[in-house]
């Protein structure tokens, strides 16, 4: 009884069985050929899902508000702090020393 197994496998290629180098390059290739194949088709696929405003994987029910306006009303006073601290060094009210001379 012949089996299929991994060990079956591995004594076969260990055996005198004769080798055929143009076989298995053409099982190689047709292989290569079968795997480039579905990545192409898939490729189209995607880019022709996306062009046509398709979406790849799950759809979000409800979107973020884009914009928050609290968000914006806390940053205000950081860039008014930054801003001020900027024309003292404008002004002259702070000095910066060179420490090479």
């Amino acid at each position: 009884m012949n089996s299929i197994s991994p060990n079956s496998f591995l004594k076969r290629l260990h055996s005198e069985v004769r080798q055929d180098p143009a076989r298995d390059w053409i099982a190689v290739l047709i292989c290569s050929a079968i795997v480039l194949v579905g990545v192409i088709v898939w490729n189209v696929w995607v880019f022709d899902t996306i062009a046509r405003g398709g979406v790849i994987g799950s759809v979000e029910l409800s979107s973020p508000q884009a914009f928050n306006r609290s968000f914006l009303d806390a940053a205000q006073p950081i860039f008014e702090k930054r801003a001020a601290e900027a024309t003292k060094y404008e002004t002259g009210v702070y000095r910066y020393t060179d420490p090479s001379r």
